[in-house]
């Protein structure tokens, strides 16, 4: 494609404010068809939200959208995707329909809107049609498969399949490796290029830098809803990067600790479950934070569920402070001492349509009631605001709805939530998934001062340098099982991905 068959992309003055909280001022932001344009910023920086103007999510917004320097009119989804704008957002399993097939999804648009008073449908053109469209792509899978049955990855393909089914010019990707692996980021790194090959712009939102210098070609940047710069991405370098993010340079990312572990407060022996998790054993001691490395689809999530009792065990035995534990639901977990900060903060985390204070205590109401029966909003208010100041979590008011704010903050609601219910044992499940690197450092703070109050911490992640900086020692997971115990001082990241990726150390 030469440089004057592109068209511009061009947002000016963009404002907008929900209450208590002005999200974007006057922001500016320009790309070229057939390129990648990273947009990254700290949580709260008003990045998804400018998406979502530029999407028609949002209708009160002042200022411009042009396309070619031809004003546009973007009140709603519907005018966004005429003029060949489509959004891929973060949470895949909400804007896909599981128990429909392959195709369908792919093609709902045309389902839906494109029947023409049609009452009849013709599912062999429509399977074609789909097929057709994966090829382009590159997504190998059979049209009548139940989108139920997909990998997460495999669920993402199939939302850019649909948004290249219709006249795409500019696809917005938000976050779209957090659920990845290695080999599955480079399939969708390749399926980017293709598409830039063929005149699509790219507006790609990442917390993950190293990436971002792999695929960009510019990098627009937004701190407190203000535009901070706008440049090629390669004219600076990460560490640059981060400081525009934050306004101040990043300082050492990881805590130092001084470990100070005490006695066996919990142990797994043997766990499996029908599928995922091969007879697992390990076990963490009071102050300590033990690292579920591996790489996505080790068996690492299914194991923190079965744990917390949030998913069923086939066989294993698990036990606390000595005792063994008989549990089949996350309640029974919850009275043995046990929380769980889920992957999925918004399914399975946090309740987004309902306040941040109601967020906060819902895990243990107790203290928040009178006569243990009724909820006392000042009890609830008061410690709902303290934990708000002690995570920094930035919201106007405990009455904000969690649905208004963003990523980072969502986080730290599902982490705050189980900080008052005051609870022996955590298991984070990559606990930064979406977030900044400023709240990231916050979270591995957080998780550091539990470990210091002699909490007990499992800390599952799929990046190796945080089982570096934060943990005492880890279990490295590789299809379902344990492949290696390691004591975090004497290794290295290198030898984490050997045994990662189902290899033996020499």
């Amino acid at each position: 494609m030469t440089r004057n068959q592109q068209v511009k992309l061009e947002m000016k003055e963009i404002s907008i404010a929900f209450p208590g909280v002005q999200a974007l001022s006057s922001v500016h932001f320009q790309m070229m068809s057939g390129t990648s344009h990273a947009l990254i910023g700290a949580n709260g920086a008003g990045k998804s939200t400018l998406m979502k103007v530029l999407a028609g999510a949002y209708d009160h917004y002042t200022g411009t959208i042009e396309l070619d320097g031809k004003p546009l009119t973007i009140r709603n989804p519907k005018d966004s995707k005429d003029y060949g704008i489509q959004i891929v957002y973060q949470e895949v399993d909400m804007l896909l329909i599981p128990n429909l097939s392959v195709a369908e999804n792919i093609m709902l648009e045309k389902l839906v809107h494109g029947s023409k008073g049609k009452a009849a449908v013709n599912w062999r053109s429509i399977h074609a049609e789909a097929l057709q469209i994966m090829q382009r792509i590159g997504l190998e899978l059979p049209t009548g498969k139940l989108v139920q049955e997909l990998t997460l990855a495999e669920k993402q393909l199939v939302l850019i399949a649909r948004a290249v089914s219709t006249s795409c010019k500019f696809l917005i990707l938000d976050e779209p490796t957090a659920p990845l692996s290695d080999s599955e980021t480079s399939r969708l790194f390749a399926l980017i290029e293709r598409l830039k090959q063929e005149g699509v712009g790219i507006i790609f939102i990442s917390h993950r830098l190293p990436e971002l210098f792999q695929i960009c070609d510019d990098i627009t940047i937004l701190r407190d809803g203000q535009l901070v710069i706008s440049a090629p991405i390669h004219s600076m370098d990460q560490a640059q990067v981060a400081q525009h993010m934050l306004g101040a340079q990043l300082q050492g990312q990881f805590p130092h600790r001084e470990a100070s572990v005490g006695e066996l407060v919990f142990e797994a022996e043997n766990v499996a479950d029908y599928d995922k998790v091969h007879g697992v054993t390990l076990r963490v001691h009071k102050g300590e934070i033990v690292g579920i490395a591996g790489l996505v689809g080790a068996g690492k999530t299914e194991l923190c569920r079965i744990l917390f009792g949030a998913a069923p065990k086939r066989s294993g035995t698990v036990r606390v402070a000595g005792n063994t534990l008989s549990y089949k639901q996350p309640y029974q977990a919850v009275a043995a001492g046990l929380a769980m900060i889920p992957e999925e903060r918004r399914r399975e985390g946090i309740f987004v349509d309902e306040s941040v204070g109601v967020n906060l205590t819902v895990s243990n109401l107790t203290p928040h009631t009178s006569m243990k029966t009724w909820i006392n909003k000042a009890k609830e208010k008061l410690a709902s605001q303290s934990m708000i100041s002690k995570l920094g979590i930035k919201t106007p008011s405990e009455a904000t709805r969690v649905s208004n704010l963003s990523g980072g903050n969502q986080q730290k609601i599902a982490i705050g939530k189980w900080l008052l219910a005051d609870a022996q044992i955590y298991i984070f499940d990559e606990p930064t998934k979406g977030v900044d690197v400023g709240a990231k450092r916050d979270i591995y703070n957080l998780i550091a001062e539990l470990a210091k109050q002699g909490k007990s911490v499992f800390f599952a992640s799929s990046e190796t340098n945080e089982m570096i900086g934060i943990t005492d020692r880890m279990y490295v997971m590789y299809d379902g099982k344990v492949a290696k115990e390691l004591i975090t001082s004497q290794t290295t990241e290198e030898e984490i991905m050997v045994y990662s990726t189902g290899g033996q150390a020499e």
